[in-house]
């Protein structure tokens, strides 16, 4: 078995979606004769842990952790300091973890027998640190974006000033120039990074998230009999994926007496600024149908979807709005439940269509999400509420299926 060093900041027991791909791959690697070897963070007092996701490790995977140099992890007077070093750091807090971590990533590749050098990012400073190997130690190295960099839709909507934003476009090419392999999570931003590198993009590729159909196991896939007519929604709200013209819809439609306040409920779960989602809330006087659940571990997470008439998919517009899936619609895929979808132009709105997971209207569009959730809340009423998703489709973004794609790209 060849050994890949998974460079991936972001790891179990770390919570956020942000792990949910790296320890996937992790976890599946081996049946593809790829043994991998983590070297992360510690995590310490991250304010969102997920323990249950350590069970997705296999048994005897080594794991290295270095200390994290991040502001939750500093104590008493630095705290402070250390927060707001984090904010101006380039291109960003992770930054001290890579300097902090380089000779104990040479030491690992040595002692390892590493093959194979893989980083991911968010955080970008996973990318300099198989830079730095890259250049000490000649070893291939395949670079993978969850999401864009430079071109990316919330650095775009509050750009850094010039001289950080020429920093780190200079990152971005000297890390996609050394690479031998660059992976994207969608086709629309593979072809960003190459038109904003000037690059043929003959060593680029896709490879989307996912849902791992084991995460599924041993529970119960049969649609809920639900008093009320239940929609789950799963992941952030902030920047621009944003609520509000769900909040609308919903408001306008029980205002109009077309659907019974008494006879709907909408949970939220993720980790919010719970204070600030409430006056939100209470300011569509939603209060009582939508409730504030919080974050979750993973698989309750999956039984809260299950556990659900609908699922609610939002994700905000705006330039490069076009360039990504929400990392939740792949689960959504594989729970039989249909999708009730706010989202813009883009390849997730392709994808749910191509799917057939659900209905979509466009991210600002009122009246059209007043119409998709007035046709699930009858036809819940009715008992005719189903799921119509394509297999064929959706058995495509299996994690397995999906980590054999990354094992060919090593292959090469």
């Amino acid at each position: 078995m060849k050994k890949v060093l998974i460079i991936a900041n972001q790891f179990p027991p770390m919570g956020g979606s942000g792990v949910q791909r790296s320890v996937k791959f992790v976890k599946n690697l081996r049946y593809f004769d790829y043994e991998p070897v983590v070297l992360t963070r510690t995590v310490g007092n991250m304010p969102v842990k997920d323990e249950t996701l350590m069970k997705d490790i296999p048994e005897g995977v080594k794991i290295y952790r270095t200390k994290a140099f991040e502001a939750p992890e500093l104590k008493g007077a630095l705290r402070i300091p250390g927060k707001v070093l984090g904010k101006v750091t380039v291109p960003d807090s992770a930054y001290f973890w890579y300097m902090a971590s380089r000779k104990k990533a040479l030491k690992i590749i040595e002692e390892e027998g590493i093959d194979i050098v893989y980083s991911t990012s968010a955080p970008y400073s996973d990318h300099l640190l198989g830079l730095y190997i890259k250049k000490k130690t000649g070893l291939k190295w395949v670079v993978d974006f969850r999401d864009e960099w430079t071109n990316n839709p919330y650095t775009l909507d509050a750009p850094y000033n010039p001289v950080r934003t020429r920093v780190e476009k200079g990152m971005e090419h000297r890390v996609v120039t050394a690479a031998d392999r660059i992976i994207a999570n969608s086709s629309v931003m593979r072809a960003n990074f190459i038109k904003n590198n000037g690059l043929s993009g003959d060593n680029f590729y896709v490879i989307p998230n996912g849902y791992d159909k084991e995460d599924f196991d041993d529970l119960d896939l049969t649609p809920p009999k639900n008093h009320k007519f239940t929609l789950v929604y799963t992941g952030a709200l902030y920047g621009r994926r944003k609520p509000d013209v769900f909040f609308e819809a919903l408001s306008q439609l029980i205002k109009e007496n077309k659907i019974d306040r008494e006879l709907i409920r909408v949970q939220l779960i993720g980790n919010y600024h719970k204070d600030k989602l409430q006056a939100q809330i209470d300011s569509f006087g939603l209060g009582g149908v939508v409730e504030i659940v919080g974050y979750v571990p993973h698989d309750e997470c999956i039984r809260k979807q299950l556990s659900a008439d609908s699922l609610l998919l939002i994700e905000g517009g705006g330039r490069g709005a076009d360039a990504f899936y929400t990392g939740k619609v792949f689960e959504y895929m594989n729970t039989g439940r249909p999708v009730l979808s706010l989202l813009p132009e883009g390849v997730a709105k392709d994808l749910v269509l191509k799917s057939g997971i659900g209905l979509v209207s466009e991210t600002s569009d009122v009246e059209g999400a007043k119409r998709n959730l007035l046709i699930y809340y009858k036809d819940w009423k009715k008992g005719s509420l189903s799921f119509k998703g394509n297999r064929k489709v959706i058995d495509k973004y299996e994690r397995r299926v999906l980590t054999g794609r990354l094992a060919r790209i090593f292959d090469k």
